[in-house]
C-alpha cells in the first residue's frame, strides 16, 4: 500500500506530460499582431482589426531594392518581377513598368465606357460631340496632344481622359530606368500582392521565402545589392521567427545560469535535474491549456515562458532547503506549506486579471502563467518528494546561511536610506515633465522601431497618402455596397466643390455598379443614330468623316460587352485598389472611401448621419488613440483588481492589519522606486510596465510573507535555530535570484512587450526582497 501510495502520484504527473505533450506537438503559433487587438471591439475598431487580419491590406508585401546605381536597381526590380509573376502564390506583382501599367491602361480603354461617369446620352448628342471634338483639337496642342492623336479615332468624346483625370488625385512613385525609384535613385521600388490572407502566417511565409529565393537567383551577378521587405504578413513572420528564436535560446541561457546557480549552492546534479521536472511540467501544461484554450500560441506567450523557469523552480528550491536527514521527503514542505501556498495563491492573483483582458495576447500570458504555476507548485508537492530516496538530504550552504542571517541582522540600518530613496522617487515621478505614458499604438505590437521606420520609409517612396478620415459604407451584398458609394460619391463631389475637402478615392471608380454599368451602356447610341450625331457633330471641324470608324465599332461592341465584375479586375492595379476599398466581412459588405484634404470634418459628419449607421465617418487618428486609451484603462483597472485581491486574500489569512502593512510595506516601496528608474531611463510606460508593476507585487509577497512567519515564529517563541532560519534565507535568496534571471532576461529579448515586463518585473522582485530584508528583518535575525 505504502509502495502504491508513493508510486500513484508520478503515475498521474508521467501521464499528464505525456498529454501535454501530445497536445504542445499539434500547437499552432499565431501572428503576434493580432496578439493585442481586442477580442470584443467597437466597430471601427472591428474594422480596422480586419483589415489586419484577412483584409487586402493584410496581403501586400512592400519591397526596396538597395545598394547600387539606378541601373543595377532596375535590372534587378526587372528580372525579380518577372520571376515573381510566374509564381501562384502571388495574384500581383508591380514595379512600375511600362508593361504593367501598358495592362492597366488596355483595361481602361477597352471598358472605358462601363468605367467613365461621363457617360450620357447627352455626351454623344450631336452637341456633346462637337464640343469633345473641339477640346480634342485644343488639347493636339498641349503636351497631352500625342496621346489624343493616338486614341482620338476611337475616343472622340474624351472618356479615357476623363478616367485619368479622375485618377490624378493619386500619388504614385516616381519612375526611373523604366520602374519605380525612390526620389534619390537609391532604392528600386515594388510591390506584391499574396494569394494567401494575412493571418495565414505559413502562407506569408513561403510568400517571403520565394521573394528572397528569387531575389538570390535574379542578382546573382549584381554584388552588394539588398532586398528590405515590409507588410504585415512581413511583419508577422518576422515576429513570430524572432520570438521563436527569443523563446529557444533565452531559455535555454536562462536555464544554464538558473542550472549554474543550483549546482553552486547544492553541488548536486541530482536536485538540479529534479528541481527542473517543475519547471517543465509548468511550461507544457501552460502552453497546452493556452492551445486548447484558444487554438492557437501567440509567440509572446512562448517568449513569456521564459519567465516560469526563474518562478516555478522557486518552489523546487524550498523544498530542497528544507530537505534534512531523518525526515522524511514528504515533510520537508510541511512547516512552510501553508506559506508557500499563500504566496502562490497571491502570484495567481496577480497573474489571473490578466487573463480578464479582453486582448487575446494578454489573455494568453495570464491563463499561461496562473495553470504552469499551478501545476509546478503541484508537482513540487507530490512528485518531487516521491522521486528522492527517504534518506537523501543536499548538501546544507549552512556557512553560507550564517552570513545571510548577518547581513539580514545588519540590514534594518539601511532603513533610513530606503525611506529616502522612495521620497526621492516619489519626487521623480511627480516633477517628471516627459509624458509618462507612451501614446503610440504601434508600441503595442511586437515590431523593433527599425521595423516600423522601414515600413514608413517604403510607404513614403510608393506615394501611399497618409488618410485619416474615412467613409465607410455598410450593405448586405457587393451590389448594394456599390450603389451606396455611388450615391455618397455624388455628395463628396458637392463638398469638394465647396472645398470642404480636395478629393477623395471609392472602389465605384474601379467597380461601378452593375446598375450603373447597365445604365451607361443603355446612354450610348445604336449605329444609326451614332452616325447622325457624328455627322452633325464634325460640321465645321477639319476631321475627315472617315476618320472615326473605329469610334463605331467600339460604340457597338460596348453596347453588348460583358458588364464588369471584382473578378474581371484580377491581376491589375484596378483591381487591387478595389480590393483595398471593397471587401466582404462577417455578415455583410463594407466599401471604405479615404478622403484627402479634409479641412471641415464635422460638415461631413453631418451630412452623411445615418441613423442605421449604414455610412460613417471614421477618424482614424481618433479611433486609433481611444483604441490605445482602452488597453490603458482596461490595464489600470485589471491591475487594481489584482492589488485589491491580493490585499484582500492576505487580510484574509494573516487576520491582521499590522502584519499586512508590514507585508505590504516592503512591495509598495519597491514599486514605486522601480516605476521612477523606468521613467528615468527616459522610457515611456506601456500598459505592460503597469502588468509587470503587478507582477512584481505578485512575486515579491513571496518573500515578504516569509519574512512575516519567521518574524512571527519568533514572537511566538517557536522560533528555529539559527541554521534552519539561515536556510530558509538562503532558499528565498536563491529563489529571488533565479526570479530575477528570468525576467532580466526577457528584459533583453528584444520585443517590445516582453522587455517591458521582463525589467520592470527583475527590478520589482530583487528590490522586493532587499527591502523585505531591510524592513522586516530585525525580529528574523533575533
Amino acid at each position: 500500500m505504502k509502495r502504491f501510495k508513493q508510486r500513484w502520484p508520478i503515475a498521474a504527473w508521467l501521464v499528464f506530460v505525456g498529454l501535454c505533450v501530445f497536445l504542445v506537438s499539434r500547437m499552432q503559433v499565431g501572428a503576434d499582431l493580432n496578439a493585442f487587438l481586442p477580442g470584443t471591439p467597437t466597430p471601427a475598431q472591428r474594422l480596422l482589426t480586419e483589415q489586419l487580419r484577412d483584409g487586402m491590406v493584410s496581403r501586400l508585401i512592400l519591397i526596396g531594392i538597395e545598394g547600387g546605381k539606378p541601373e543595377s536597381l532596375a535590372a534587378a526590380s526587372k528580372q525579380l518581377a518577372q520571376r515573381l509573376r510566374r509564381e501562384p502564390d502571388f495574384l500581383m506583382v508591380n514595379n512600375g513598368e511600362e508593361g504593367t501599367l501598358a495592362k492597366d491602361q488596355a483595361f481602361l480603354f477597352d471598358n472605358r465606357y462601363l468605367l467613365s461617369s461621363a457617360v450620357t446620352p447627352e455626351r454623344f448628342g450631336a452637341e456633346g460631340l462637337h464640343g469633345a471634338l473641339e477640346n480634342a483639337l485644343q488639347l493636339l496642342g498641349s503636351p497631352a496632344g500625342v496621346m489624343v492623336k493616338r486614341v482620338i479615332p476611337r475616343d472622340p468624346s474624351g472618356e479615357l481622359l476623363h478616367l485619368l483625370e479622375g485618377f490624378a488625385g493619386q500619388s504614385s512613385p516616381p519612375t526611373q530606368e523604366g520602374v519605380w525609384m525612390s526620389r534619390d535613385g537609391k532604392r528600386a521600388l515594388l510591390i506584391l500582392q499574396t494569394a494567401a490572407a494575412g493571418y495565414d502566417i505559413d502562407a506569408q511565409q513561403r510568400a517571403v521565402e520565394r521573394v528572397r529565393g528569387h531575389f538570390a537567383q535574379a542578382t546573382g551577378g549584381l554584388r552588394g545589392l539588398e532586398i528590405r521587405l515590409s507588410g504585415p504578413g512581413v511583419f508577422s513572420v518576422e515576429a513570430r521567427d524572432n520570438i521563436e528564436s527569443v523563446a529557444f535560446n533565452f531559455s535555454i541561457i536562462t536555464a544554464i545560469i538558473v542550472s549554474l546557480l543550483l549546482l553552486l549552492v547544492y553541488r548536486s546534479w541530482q536536485v538540479l535535474a529534479i528541481s527542473l521536472l517543475p519547471v517543465i511540467s509548468g511550461a507544457l501544461a501552460g502552453i497546452a491549456a493556452v492551445s486548447l484554450g484558444y487554438g492557437v500560441v501567440f509567440g509572446v506567450t512562448l517568449g513569456f515562458g521564459i519567465t516560469l523557469i526563474g518562478e516555478a523552480v522557486d518552489y523546487a528550491i524550498y523544498f530542497f532547503t528544507h530537505l534534512a536527514p531523518g525526515r522524511a521527503p514528504d515533510k520537508a514542505l510541511e512547516n512552510i506549506w501553508p506559506t508557500i501556498r499563500l504566496g502562490v495563491l497571491t502570484t495567481i492573483c496577480g497573474f489571473s486579471p490578466m487573463f480578464l483582458a479582453d486582448f487575446p495576447g494578454l489573455a494568453q500570458l495570464g491563463l499561461f502563467s496562473v495553470v504552469g504555476l499551478i501545476v509546478a507548485v503541484l508537482v513540487t508537492r507530490w512528485v518531487l518528494p516521491n522521486l528522492i530516496t527517504a534518506n537523501f538530504a543536499p548538501v546544507a550552504p549552512t556557512r553560507f546561511a550564517g552570513r545571510i542571517i548577518a547581513l539580514i541582522a545588519q540590514a534594518p540600518r539601511l532603513r533610513p536610506l530606503v525611506l529616502v530613496a522612495v521620497a526621492a522617487a516619489v519626487i521623480s515621478i511627480a516633477l517628471h515633465r516627459e509624458p509618462v505614458w507612451s501614446d503610440q499604438l504601434s508600441s503595442l505590437f511586437p515590431l523593433s522601431v527599425e521595423k516600423q521606420q522601414l515600413d514608413q520609409s517604403l510607404r513614403d517612396d510608393l506615394g501611399a497618402p497618409d488618410v485619416r478620415y474615412l467613409i465607410v459604407v455598410g450593405g448586405k451584398d457587393r451590389e448594394a455596397v456599390l450603389e451606396r458609394s455611388e450615391a455618397v460619391a455624388a455628395q463628396l463631389d458637392a463638398l469638394a466643390g465647396r472645398n470642404i475637402l480636395t478629393g477623395y478615392d471609392t472602389p465605384s471608380r474601379y467597380l461601378p455598379s452593375q446598375k450603373t454599368q447597365h445604365a451607361r451602356q443603355t446612354a450610348l447610341p445604336d449605329e444609326t443614330q451614332l452616325r447622325a450625331n457624328l455627322k452633325q457633330a464634325l460640321a465645321g471641324l477639319p476631321f475627315r468623316d472617315d476618320l472615326f470608324e473605329p469610334f463605331q465599332q467600339d460604340i457597338a461592341a460596348a453596347r453588348s460587352q460583358p458588364l464588369l465584375t471584382q473578378a474581371r479586375l484580377q491581376g491589375t492595379n484596378l483591381g487591387l485598389q478595389t480590393e483595398s476599398l471593397l471587401a466582404h466581412y462577417g455578415d455583410g459588405w463594407k466599401a471604405m472611401l479615404p478622403l484627402r484634404g479634409v479641412t471641415e470634418a464635422q460638415v461631413i459628419r453631418q451630412t452623411f448621419d445615418q441613423p442605421d449607421g449604414s455610412v460613417i465617418l471614421l477618424d482614424l487618428k481618433q479611433e486609433s488613440d481611444e483604441l490605445y486609451q482602452s488597453y490603458v484603462h482596461e490595464a489600470v483597472t485589471l491591475s487594481a483588481v489584482g492589488a485589491l485581491s491580493i490585499v484582500v486574500l492576505l487580510f484574509i489569512s494573516l487576520r491582521s492589519a499590522r502584519r499586512v502593512a508590514a507585508v505590504l510595506l516592503p512591495l509598495a516601496a519597491a514599486v514605486v522606486i522601480t516605476l521612477a528608474i523606468l521613467l528615468a531611463g527616459g522610457q515611456k510606460l506601456l500598459l505592460f510596465h503597469l502588468v509587470g508593476l503587478l507582477l512584481s507585487v505578485a512575486v515579491g509577497s513571496n518573500y515578504s510573507l516569509f519574512f512575516d512567519r519567521e518574524s512571527q515564529s519568533q514572537k511566538n517563541g517557536a522560533g528555529k535555530q539559527d541554521d534552519e532560519r539561515g536556510l530558509t534565507m538562503v532558499s528565498l535568496l536563491v529563489a529571488n535570484l533565479s526570479t530575477t534571471i528570468a525576467f532580466g532576461m526577457l528584459g533583453f529579448s528584444g520585443v517590445p512587450v516582453l522587455t517591458a515586463i521582463g525589467q520592470t518585473v527583475a527590478i520589482g522582485a530583487f528590490l522586493s526582497l532587499l527591502f523585505s530584508a531591510v524592513l522586516m528583518g530585525g525580529k528574523v535575525a533575533k
